[in-house]
């Protein structure tokens, strides 16, 4: 199993992790550290908040994308061609700056002799998102998450997101979207069949 795939339990994941105290006296040491008070009204619950935030922005580290993808439907009737998922949110935190950046993925495979439900296409994207991530690593990530579980002819995968640590620090770009795509099997071998996602996409 490839490294993407491993899954620790929560147990296993604990054992690693600061208490939630500890994460709480972080948040007062940045809050002081940008020189505000950490004590005052307005603030005083903000670390416990912050706390609440991380875990739900971040618990991609609890979940497993192969478990999502271990049910499959083998009843096709024969069916063997492209099937894709458009618009999928993506929600995640770069992991340079841990600044939001936000788009859509297009998620699809060829099935060779059995399909999985497609809400857990869309987790799977959601499981990596829920992390800290480069969109580049998410979008190879995702597809080797696919292939190596479903065994389909080919995977592919395009996410265009936009990226705050771009447009809201730095270079202050707003509107600037990034796309990235990544391509197995038939899909990379294929130039007919890749442009066919991309014009399923909206990007051939």
């Amino acid at each position: 199993m490839s490294e993407i795939l491993k899954w620790r339990s929560p147990d296993e994941a604990n054992e690693n992790r600061p208490s939630r105290d500890e994460a709480m006296e972080a948040v007062r040491t940045l809050i002081a550290w940008a020189g505000d008070d950490p004590e005052r009204e307005g603030l005083k619950d903000t670390p416990k908040r912050v706390v609440d935030a991380y875990r739900e922005w971040f618990r991609g580290y609890d979940e497993c994308p192969a478990t999502e993808l271990s049910r499959v439907f083998e009843d096709v009737q024969g069916y063997d061609d492209i099937v894709m998922l458009k618009k999928i949110d993506v929600e995640s935190h770069c992991e340079h700056h841990m600044a939001p950046f936000l788009g859509k993925a297009y998620v699809a495979y060829l099935p060779t002799e059995a399909v999985v439900g497609i809400s857990k296409i869309a987790r799977v994207v959601e499981i990596f998102a829920k992390r800290l991530q480069t969109q580049e690593t998410m979008t190879s990530q995702i597809a080797e998450a696919i292939n190596e579980t479903l065994k389909p002819k080919g995977v592919a995968v395009l996410i265009d997101a936009e990226h705050q640590c771009m447009s809201t620090r730095g270079v202050h770009h707003k509107d600037v979207t990034t796309v990235t795509t990544q391509f197995t099997g038939a899909f990379k071998d294929d130039a007919e069949l890749r442009n066919r996602f991309l014009k399923l996409a909206g990007y051939g």
